[in-house]
């Protein structure tokens, strides 16, 4: 009998795992496509920032005491010429350049100009941004390994970037076990409509990985089992991930399959519920499968238990932090296990959701993430829990 591993050494194993498999080659992605992405080179300035002085506000750049004869205008994108005598400004324009040999900025509201002459009082803060104020140039700014988000991206465009070296994408293959399975149309006569097929490859696109659409159902067979995982390694996918036949039943070949390949286990079942049938091998070539319970909720748990640790590795970021919320009910423990509880926020504050059947979707549908309840313990209302987020 297989003893179930603690949830977090579950984790903890296939994101370690998963690190030894980091692609060493980056690629070069254009801005506008690279937000998902993850770098693959640190991000270092390219010039100081701001590569030069600039106002930060509309009014007059002068040099010595008031009151200042105006010897020109700096709009946003002029070159400034520079201030060579005390007793001269010229009209700046917010994000316009500085002039060389400028002592204050005076804003146009805290000024008066009288028969061609400005006078006016800085305030006690400059109202310009030194050269390098920001960041020198070639400073680091952000590690490999950073997740590209829209913000990144807009460092990296004023630091003067028109691509940045991302990693590859995770490549991931998704086959969906379960003759019973229906692909269209609604449910019925004993069979069931297949929901995972359309729904875990989104869940891995936003988790970083680029993957086609599920191939499914595979026939209840040994030769299917072991034909569609052989398929997608041949496809060059660095992660398979399986629904269903996580158990020993009678038309639960995964197991015989992985064997028939020569995969070792990584992870094999989880003391989690629900969903604790879960797992994750190796390959002989190095790729990954990560097998999913067939019940729709259990599979979700399994995607954020293992499958998002494991393509945080693969990606070479950091493990996925969980964040926290305070309980605004009782939420029950499940013994000797980790309790994964569906919540929704309700005023600031956690709460569970019904319709939380492991063959049931509702309650995920309408719910923020997964508030963890550790083994041998229960939440109470007022209690801080860790929180998986849905993405």
């Amino acid at each position: 009998m297989t003893i179930p591993i603690a949830w977090t050494a579950a984790r903890e194993a296939v994101f370690t795992a998963a690190q030894s498999r980091i692609p060493k080659a980056s690629e070069s992605v254009p801005l506008a496509e690279a937000d998902g992405r993850t770098l693959a080179e640190p991000l270092v300035t390219l010039t100081d920032l701001p590569a030069f002085p600039t106002s930060s506000v509309d009014g007059w750049a002068a040099r010595g005491p008031a009151p200042w004869r105006i010897a020109g205008r700096v709009l946003a994108g002029d070159t400034a010429a520079p201030l060579t005598e005390d007793g001269t400004c010229v009209e700046i324009a917010t994000g316009g350049m500085v002039p060389a040999g400028t002592t204050v900025v005076v804003r146009i509201e805290d000024s008066s100009t009288t028969d061609g002459l400005v006078s006016g009082e800085p305030r006690k803060l400059p109202d310009w941004r030194r050269q390098g104020e920001e960041a020198a140039a070639g400073e680091e700014l952000l590690a490999a390994g950073t997740p590209v988000t829209p913000g990144v991206i807009g460092l990296a465009a004023s630091c003067g970037y028109d691509t940045l070296a991302c990693r590859a994408l995770p490549k991931a293959a998704v086959l969906v076990f379960g003759d019973e399975l229906l692909t269209a149309g609604p449910p019925g006569q004993g069979r069931v409509r297949d929901a995972l097929g359309p729904s875990v490859p989104s869940w891995l696109r936003r988790a970083g990985a680029s993957v086609a659409a599920a191939r499914g159902p595979v026939a209840d067979t040994l030769d299917a089992h072991v034909a569609a995982l052989q398929e997608a390694v041949d496809s060059g996918a660095q992660l398979i991930c399986t629904t269903g036949g996580t158990m020993h039943g009678p038309v639960d070949h995964l197991h015989p399959a992985l064997a028939e390949l020569g995969a070792r286990y990584v992870v094999n079942t989880v003391a989690v519920r629900p969903g604790f049938p879960m797992l994750v091998a190796q390959l002989p070539g190095g790729q990954f499968v990560a097998g999913l319970p067939g019940n729709p909720q259990s599979t979700f748990v399994a995607l954020v238990s293992l499958v998002l640790p494991l393509l945080a590795g693969l990606a070479g970021r950091q493990r996925p932090e969980l964040s926290t919320v305070t309980l605004g009910a009782d939420v029950p423990g499940r013994g000797d296990f980790t309790h994964l509880a569906l919540v929704t926020l309700v005023g600031g504050r956690a709460h569970p959701v019904g319709h939380v059947g492991s063959a049931m979707l509702r309650g995920l549908a309408g719910s923020v993430g997964f508030a963890v309840i550790p083994p041998g313990g229960e939440g109470h209302a007022g209690d801080v829990a860790q929180l998986v987020p849905l993405s």
